[in-house]
């Protein structure tokens, strides 16, 4: 009798099993989708110190859901991100960014480190399938070149994109995509799981181009600058002792 019991039990926690397995596979299902056809591409605008990183998004197919996109920008210690710029912004654009630490826009290349950006497109209504995030980045000047190079090359990478939805909350089925933590929303205030999309092909890197200046030309320049500043230094105490101005 008990063996009979025990038995049916048994069948019935496997068939519940089952089902909760099957309801999460269909639940993760749209997100398998986007995960192996969605893609994204970064390219450059603008010349200089000031340019545009313009970042495209295109989801497929077009069964989108709730879905919830982060595109995560890993920038070398050879550019910054204006965070009073991107505050003046934000009414015009229609996605929020992240920063992950405190940036000095005054400091030289040499003497910051790279930072990470979680940006984070909020649409009003559904995910639309196409989204644009244009990103304005700014060169640091940099330490003078002794080897008689004129410009230095900064490479930026093209971003991580997570993907996540509410619906879906096993991700074993998902793989080879592999899965991270990062903020929930650009709050801050909460992390989530979010599962990366990988690159159906290798994306090279940006690649900045900054004049430099000649490390062979200090000595005479710093030499140049007090001589002068002495000589202005002289002739303006003549001229105030001459007209008694002091």
């Amino acid at each position: 009798m008990y063996f009979i019991l025990f038995s049916v039990l048994g069948c019935l926690s496997t068939c519940h099993g089952f089902g909760e397995r099957d309801e999460n596979q269909d639940h993760c299902a749209p997100l398998k989708q986007l995960l192996e056809s969605s893609s994204v591409s970064v390219e450059l605008s603008k010349k200089g110190f000031h340019r545009e990183a313009i970042t495209t998004v295109e989801l497929r197919p077009d069964v989108l859901g709730a879905v919830r996109v982060l595109l995560v920008h890993r920038w070398p210690r050879g550019v910054y991100i204006d965070p009073y710029q991107l505050a003046s912004l934000s009414d015009q654009s229609d996605w929020r960014i992240l920063l992950d630490s405190a940036i000095d826009l005054e400091l030289p290349a040499h003497k910051t480190s790279g930072f990470v950006t979680y940006v984070y497109p909020s649409p009003v209504g559904p995910t639309p399938r196409m989204l644009k995030v244009t990103i304005p980045v700014h060169g640091r000047y940099h330490e003078p070149s002794f080897d008689g190079k004129t410009f230095t090359s900064v490479d930026i990478g093209a971003p991580e994109l997570l993907l996540r939805t509410e619906e879906c909350t096993q991700y074993n089925s998902l793989g080879p995509h592999s899965i991270m933590e990062a903020p929930c929303t650009v709050s801050n205030s909460s992390t989530c799981l979010w599962v990366k999309v990988q690159h159906q092909q290798k994306l090279g890197p940006m690649r900045f181009q900054f004049p430099v200046g000649d490390g062979s030309l200090v000595t005479p320049v710093c030499g140049g600058t007090l001589l002068a500043t002495m000589i202005c230094c002289v002739a303006l105490s003549k001229y105030m002792w001459k007209h008694r101005l002091i």
